[in-house]
């Protein structure tokens, strides 16, 4: 078929990376496109350091595979609510207390799909 047609085909310019699941997820390795649902979100916290000054706050959130924690910052602690389907994406991944944790850090983004 046609690239030009085909309405399902990538854009070359921009692929969309390919979905990662809670599973597929390692520590110390980069957060491509993870799609979850939030079931909890914790207090949030005022934070300062050299690289951040905000707002914080824990989560976890599920897919099909198993559930990991996330890091929410700044205008995420307000905009991200329990229930919402969320897409992390350009993230990372780390350890904290023996379980691994998702952010957007600095580079990534963290879009709500569904309420």
């Amino acid at each position: 078929m046609d690239r030009l047609l085909d309405p399902l085909s990538q854009n070359e310019e921009h692929p969309r990376p390919a979905r990662q699941l809670c599973s597929d997820l390692r520590h110390n390795a980069p957060v491509h496109r993870v799609e979850l649902v939030v079931l909890r979100i914790y207090p949030v916290r005022r934070v300062a350091s050299e690289r951040f000054t905000g707002q914080v706050a824990a989560a976890c959130g599920r897919d099909e595979s198993g559930i990991i924690g996330m890091v929410l910052w700044g205008e995420q602690t307000e905009r991200i609510q329990v229930g919402n389907i969320i897409r992390l994406t350009n993230g990372w991944c780390r350890r904290r207390n023996g379980e691994l944790v998702i952010s957007t850090g600095m580079d990534g983004s963290m879009a709500v799909l569904d309420r």
